[in-house]
């Protein structure tokens, strides 16, 4: 697949490597030549120096045949335009902004963008979401006996207590994203649509994790 990355930070660079080497089609868009120097050597990408929301750089960037668009510079409001400009000009389907600002997260999702917060596993949430792919381990222990897990809110349990999906899943739910904050779930917190739930996990929870999830909650 072709995905379209703006902003050549460390997120930008870390997952334009990580999908490089994945095997897709990766092209990066950065204001800055020097911000390519994060890229590794090995790099098989291409590279432009531009406005990522000029539509000329968009343009030569492939867009109108791209299957994915990250916005990931340093700037809230460039990412929500690139984004907006990526979905609705060009009628690419999946896009996805980086935002600093938690507080605009609301207003972007509402505007059909959704957005990643500033959070220590965000390389690994872009390439989940552009990909569409699964692989929800964020982290292990050394020992490989416990896991963190990033989960998109299964649909079946929105509305749900979190800390009954945790104990369905065989561990429990240690943080919740919502609308671009990260926060400490309690005992009332509910599961919500768009949520990104994190767990952890003993490493035998894992294989049958979809499983668990699959018929939500049940009725006792």
């Amino acid at each position: 697949m072709r995905v379209i990355i703006m902003g050549c930070g460390r997120v930008g660079a870390a997952l334009a490597t990580e999908l490089d080497v994945a095997g897709h089609e990766v092209v990066v868009i950065d204001r800055q030549d020097g911000a390519f120097d994060r890229l590794p050597d090995g790099f098989r990408g291409r590279t432009l120096t531009g406005v990522g929301f000029d539509r000329r750089i968009l343009e030569e960037a492939g867009v109108a045949g791209a299957d994915a668009f990250a916005a990931v510079s340093s700037g809230d409001n460039s990412n929500i335009i690139a984004a907006r400009v990526a979905r609705e000009r060009f009628g690419v389907e999946r896009v996805i902004a980086r935002i600093y600002d938690a507080g605009r997260a609301e207003v972007y999702e509402r505007l059909g963008i959704p957005t990643v917060a500033t959070v220590p596993w965000a390389t690994r949430r872009f390439v989940q979401f552009l990909t569409g792919g699964s692989g929800p381990v964020v982290w292990r222990d050394e020992t490989g006996s416990v896991s963190l897990v990033a989960l998109d809110a299964p649909e079946a349990w929105v509305g749900a207590r979190v800390d009954a999906l945790g104990a369905r899943a065989g561990g429990r739910v240690v943080a919740v994203t919502r609308f671009g904050e990260c926060r400490v779930p309690d005992q009332g917190t509910l599961v919500q649509a768009e949520d990104l739930l994190h767990l952890s996990l003993p490493a035998g929870a894992l294989e049958g994790l979809d499983d668990a999830l699959a018929e939500g909650p049940s009725d006792d």
